[in-house]
C-alpha cells in the first residue's frame, strides 16, 4: 500500500478546518490540522509534512510569517489560502516563498487538484520540454552555462560564479523551462501550463513573483521582460 501524503493544514475557522480535513482525508491524504500559526510551526517541525496549506489570517503567527519560517528550514511545497483575492495578500504570500495560492471559498475538488499539481512538480523537478535544447548555451556533461550561471540539469544544482544557488523546486523548474529555450520568449500562460501544471487559466501574478524571486538569486539581468509577451532567458 502506498504511503499517504501528509498535509499540514493551518486554519483558525473551526468549520472550514474540520470540513477541509475530512474532505482531504476522503481523498486519501493524512492531515494534521492546527488552529494557529505557532501550533502549525510546531507541527511542521515535529511531523515534517509533504505539503503545507496555510491560511493567511491565522492568530499567533500569521500565515505569511509562518511560510517564511518554513521556507527558512525547508523547500517543502506551500500553498497559501486566503479569503481575499487581494493583491497584497497574494504577493506577500508568494514573496514569502509560497508556491501557489487558493482563494476562499474554494471547491474541495479544486483544492485537491492544486495540491496534486504541486506535488507532481516537486516529485520531478524538470522543465516541461527538458533542459538542454537547441539554444546557444554551452553544454558540458549535462551542465548548461549562461555566462557566470551554470545549471546542472542532472544533479539539479545551480551555481553563479562558482557559488551554489539555493532554489526551491518551483524556482528550479522555472529556470529549467527558461534554459530549455534560451532567447525564446515564454508567455506567462505557457509558464503556468508547463511549470505550475495548470490545465486551466491561472493567476499570472504567480509567475511574475516567482520570476522576480529567481532574478534575485541568479542575477536581475539574466531574465528579460518582453512587455506584452512574457519573459526570456538571455543566452
Amino acid at each position: 500500500m502506498a504511503e499517504q501524503t501528509h498535509v499540514l493544514f493551518v486554519e483558525d475557522d473551526d468549520v472550514i478546518r474540520e470540513a477541509t480535513q475530512l474532505a482531504l482525508e476522503r481523498d486519501g491524504f493524512a492531515v494534521t490540522a492546527m488552529p494557529d500559526g505557532l501550533a502549525g510551526l510546531e507541527a511542521f517541525r515535529a511531523d515534517r509534512p509533504d505539503i503545507a496549506l496555510l491560511d493567511v489570517m491565522v492568530p499567533g503567527l500569521d500565515g505569511v510569517s509562518l511560510c517564511r519560517r518554513i521556507r527558512d528550514e525547508s523547500t517543502v511545497p506551500v500553498i497559501m489560502l486566503s479569503a481575499r483575492a487581494d493583491s497584497i495578500d497574494v504577493v506577500l504570500g508568494l514573496e514569502a516563498g509560497a508556491d501557489d495560492y487558493v482563494t476562499k471559498p474554494f471547491d474541495g475538488a479544486v483544492l485537491v487538484a492544486r495540491i496534486r499539481a504541486v506535488l507532481r512538480r516537486f516529485g520531478h523537478a524538470s522543465g516541461g520540454q527538458g533542459a538542454g535544447g537547441d539554444g546557444d548555451a554551452a553544454v558540458d556533461g549535462g551542465v548548461l552555462a549562461f555566462g557566470e550561471l551554470e545549471i546542472d540539469t542532472e544533479g539539479m544544482e545551480v551555481r553563479r560564479s562558482g557559488t551554489p544557488v539555493a532554489l526551491t523546486p518551483t524556482e528550479m523548474r522555472l529556470l529549467l523551462e527558461f534554459s530549455s529555450a534560451p532567447g525564446t520568449v515564454l508567455s506567462r500562460d505557457k509558464l503556468l501550463e508547463r511549470v505550475w501544471d495548470y490545465g486551466w487559466g491561472g493567476d499570472t501574478r504567480v509567475v511574475d513573483v516567482h520570476v522576480q524571486r529567481l532574478r534575485t538569486k541568479i542575477g536581475q539581468d539574466r531574465i528579460e521582460t518582453v512587455r506584452g509577451f512574457g519573459y526570456k532567458l538571455k543566452a
